[in-house]
């Protein structure tokens, strides 16, 4: 069983899934926001490939993509990263990259690395779940979890397909368009949630992203059905708004953390 899953299994409540993008504001610093973000309760650790043109990436992501270009960052060394918050933590770490740097680094050598640096999965946004036989493959002989992309747009029977296909969990886009925060969660999503939660329960777990900021948000999706709720943005702009005052930005996203977390404990609401 891979970590992903295990932690899955071994939580009664819902999990918390942070992503941030590794190298913003410098490589250096990502494994102290990466510790921050662990102490304050976050289950699985999203780290974000950065690239030159995220195309399903909001101006709060694709700003830390050039903030962690300009620090250096590669894709190589983002696996170093992922190698040094894994000596420190025993957490599961999923890659959040486009396809063309993983392609442009050759398949084989990249994701056999990526495991030997303790990275658990990969999500590739660009990468369509009927073209990707041959990278399910290598990612498998690697013992890596493929975690692919549903929307409010995907049909039924693709849908089907896509939960077939998926290890780890299955990432559920709450809405049209790109990353970013948002002040309120729709009834749209909640209803989406129970809808894909149908076809996931009992095969892969079940994670919602894009928007969710709030504990109120947690709250509300995990009550809905969803086993994970996944924050970014949120993390971001934190990272962003305390570029100059480290020490505060690492406090800001513990205690953020801490309250999204909070919210993933079973207490009933009013849906």
């Amino acid at each position: 069983m891979s970590a992903i899953r295990e932690k899955f299994q071994k939580n009664k409540d819902g999990l918390l899934i942070g992503y941030i993008t590794a190298g913003d504001p410098t490589p250096e610093h990502t494994s102290r926001i990466a510790d921050g973000l662990i102490r304050g309760g976050v289950d699985i650790l999203e780290l974000g490939l950065p690239f030159s043109d995220p195309i399903a990436d909001g101006p709060t992501i694709q700003a830390a993509s050039l903030r962690a270009l300009r620090a250096g960052t590669t894709p190589l060394r983002v696996l170093e990263i992922a190698k040094e918050i894994k000596s420190q933590h025993d957490i599961p770490i999923v890659v959040m990259t486009y396809y063309n740097p993983v392609f442009h680094h050759g398949v084989d050598g990249f994701l056999a690395k990526a495991k030997k640096c303790g990275v658990d999965g990969f999500i590739v946004p660009d990468l369509p779940v009927e073209e990707a036989n041959e990278y399910r493959k290598t990612a498998a002989a690697n013992w890596l979890d493929t975690v692919f992309l549903a929307s409010p747009t995907t049909s039924q029977e693709r849908l089907a397909k896509i939960v077939d296909a998926s290890l780890g969990f299955l990432y559920l886009v709450s809405r049209f368009g790109v990353t970013g925060t948002q002040n309120n969660m729709e009834d749209e999503t909640l209803q989406l949630i129970k809808r894909v939660h149908v076809a996931t329960e009992g095969k892969v777990p079940l994670a919602i992203g894009f928007g969710i900021s709030k504990p109120e948000h947690v709250k509300q999706v995990i009550a809905a059905g969803a086993d994970a709720a996944i924050v970014g943005s949120a993390f971001i702009n934190i990272i962003q708004n305390n570029i100059c005052n480290r020490e505060m930005m690492l406090k800001e996203l513990q205690i953020t953390a801490a309250k999204l977390k909070a919210a993933t404990r079973n207490s009933p609401i009013q849906l």
